[in-house]
C-alpha cells in the first residue's frame, strides 16, 4: 500500500482513506525486471478510491464504500488489446514498421501505426515502404542522427537510451521536475454543488458532461474509466484523422463518438464546452490553444470547468512538442535497455506507461471533482508518460530476476462478451472496483465517428 498512498497523497487525497483499499495479489501477474504489477494495481487504486470518494459525496457524506484492487483485473485490463475479439477476430497489433531497428552505433524505434505517420518516416528515409530497404538505411546511419531527421519530417522515431541518459538529457531533467499528476487552481469559480448520483449502482460521475478531445490509447482510457463511472462522455475526432478501429473499439466503450473539424465546427465546440463539465485533451501541449481549448481559456469561458490534459513527453522542454506513444517512451527513458536480453532491447509486458497514465488522470479528475465541492475553482490536472516512466522506473530499485509462484493466470473471470454496432465483442472488464460500483460500462462502443456532437 506504499505505492498508493504515495499516489494518492500526490493527488491531495485524505491519508486515512487509504485504509479503504484491499488488495488482492497475484504474483506472477505482469512479469518484468520492473516491478510492473506493483505499478499498475496503485494506479488502478486510487482511481476506485476517487471514485468512490466522489459517490460518498455526492451522497450527502458518510462512509466511503470500499474499494478492491484485484491484480487479476488489473493485469487483463492492461493488455485489454490482447483480449479484444470482435466477432471472434483479434485485434491487429504495431504495424510491420512499428519496431526496434539496428543502427550504426545502437538502436532505434520507430511508430508507424497510422498512415501518415508511416508515409513521413518513410519520406524521411527516403525509402520504399520495404522493411529490409528501411533495415538497411537504418543500418549506417547513428540512432539520434535517424530520431532527429524523421521527428524533423513530423514522424516518430526515438534512439535507445540507458535511464542515466536520460536522466542527464534536457527532456529527461524537465519532466521529473512536477508531480506525477498536476493539480492547478485556475480561478475563484464558486464551489461546485453536485446533486447525488441517480440510480444503482452508485455513479459518482453521473450527470457529468466530459468533452473528450484524446486519441489511441491513454486520454481514452481515461474518459473509458469516466463514462464507466456515469459521465456523459463525447469523443470529438477531426473528419480526415480516423482512429485505429481496433483501437477505438477497445477504448470506446460507454462513449459517443462525433466528427468535428476544430477550425471550420468552432460554433459547435463552442456550444459543447459552454456546457462541459471536464474537458480532457490528449494532443501535444499547445496544439489546441489556437482553437480556444487552453485550459485558461476554458475556465474562462466555463468558470469552474476541469480540464485534464495529457501529453506524451511533458508540458515543458525540448520536446514537450514532440508527438510520443508508449512505446517511444519506453525506448526514451530506459526502460527498454532495463527490460531488454544482452544487447537487444525489449519492452514491458504491457503498454503500462499508457494504461497507467490514464488511470492516474481520470483519478485526478475526480479528484478535483471532490475537491470543488468545499473549494470551488476551475482545476487543471496534467499528466505525462514519460513522468509516469520516471516514477515506474524510481521505484524499481533495479532490475530484478522474475517474481516467484509466477504463473498463466486465466483471464476468464475479467472477461465479458455483448452484442455492439461493431459485431460480437469478447473484451476486459474494468478493473475499477468499489462498493456497490459498477462492474461493466452502461453501452459498448459504437461506430467512429457516428453520434451527433451535442450533449444528451
Amino acid at each position: 500500500m506504499t505505492r498508493l498512498a504515495s499516489f494518492w497523497s500526490g493527488l491531495g487525497g485524505d491519508p486515512a482513506l487509504v485504509s479503504r483499499v484491499s488488495a488482492v495479489e497475484r504474483p506472477g501477474v505482469l512479469p518484468s525486471r520492473l516491478p510492473v504489477r506493483e505499478f499498475a494495481g496503485p494506479c488502478v487504486g486510487v482511481c476506485a478510491l476517487a471514485a468512490a470518494e466522489l459517490a460518498a459525496r455526492r451522497a450527502g457524506g458518510g462512509e466511503v464504500p470500499a474499494v478492491r484492487v484485484d491484480d487479476g483485473a488489473v493485469a487483463t485490463a492492461f493488455v485489454s488489446e490482447r483480449h479484444l475479439r470482435t466477432d471472434g477476430r483479434a485485434a491487429e497489433s504495431f504495424a510491420p514498421l512499428s519496431r526496434f531497428w539496428r543502427t550504426a552505433d545502437g538502436w532505434v524505434r520507430t511508430h508507424a501505426n497510422y498512415p501518415h505517420h508511416r508515409a513521413r518516416l518513410l519520406s524521411a528515409l527516403g525509402t520504399p515502404e520495404d522493411p529490409d530497404a528501411v533495415a538497411a538505411m537504418l543500418a549506417r546511419r547513428s540512432a539520434v542522427e535517424v530520431e532527429e531527421t524523421v521527428t524533423a519530417a513530423g514522424g516518430l522515431a526515438v534512439a535507445l537510451r540507458t535511464p542515466e541518459e536520460w536522466a542527464a538529457h534536457e527532456q529527461g531533467a524537465a519532466v521529473a521536475r512536477p508531480p506525477l499528476v498536476e493539480r492547478v487552481r485556475l480561478d475563484s469559480a464558486p464551489a461546485r454543488e453536485l446533486s447525488p448520483p441517480a440510480g444503482t449502482p452508485l455513479l459518482p460521475a453521473a450527470g457529468l458532461r466530459v468533452l473528450d478531445l484524446t486519441r489511441v490509447i491513454a486520454g481514452p482510457i481515461a474518459t473509458r474509466t469516466l463514462a464507466l463511472l456515469g459521465a456523459d462522455v463525447l469523443r470529438l475526432d477531426p473528419p480526415g484523422l480516423p482512429e485505429l478501429p481496433d483501437q477505438h473499439t477497445d477504448t470506446g466503450f460507454g462513449k459517443r463518438s462525433a466528427l468535428v473539424d476544430l477550425a471550420s465546427g468552432r460554433e459547435a465546440v463552442e456550444e459543447l464546452v459552454a456546457r462541459a463539465d471536464v474537458v480532457v485533451t490528449g494532443y501535444r501541449p499547445g496544439a489546441l490553444d489556437r482553437f480556444g481549448l487552453s485550459a485558461e481559456a476554458l475556465a474562462e469561458r466555463r468558470p469552474g470547468v476541469v480540464v485534464a490534459q495529457l501529453s506524451a513527453w511533458g508540458a515543458t522542454g525540448p520536446w514537450a512538442g514532440r508527438r510520443g506513444f508508449d512505446s517511444l517512451v519506453q525506448v526514451a527513458t530506459g526502460i527498454a535497455r532495463i527490460e531488454g536480453e544482452r544487447d537487444r532491447p525489449g519492452a514491458l509486458p504491457a503498454q503500462a506507461l499508457d494504461h497507467g497514465t490514464g488511470y492516474l488522470l481520470a483519478a485526478g479528475v475526480l479528484r478535483a471533482l471532490s475537491d470543488q465541492t468545499e473549494a470551488g475553482g476551475s482545476r487543471l490536472v496534467r499528466a505525462a508518460l514519460a513522468r509516469t516512466a520516471g516514477d515506474l522506473l524510481r521505484g524499481a530499485g533495479g532490475p530484478r530476476a522474475a517474481e516467484e509462484g509466477e504463473t498463466n493466470l486465466s483471464p476468464t473471470p475479467w472477461l465479458a462478451e455483448r452484442d455492439s454496432p461493431l459485431g460480437h465483442l469478447r473484451y476486459a472488464l474494468p478493473p475499477v472496483e468499489f462498493e456497490e460500483g459498477p462492474r461493466d460500462w452502461a453501452r459498448p462502443p459504437g461506430r467512429w465517428g457516428t453520434d451527433e456532437a451535442r450533449w444528451l
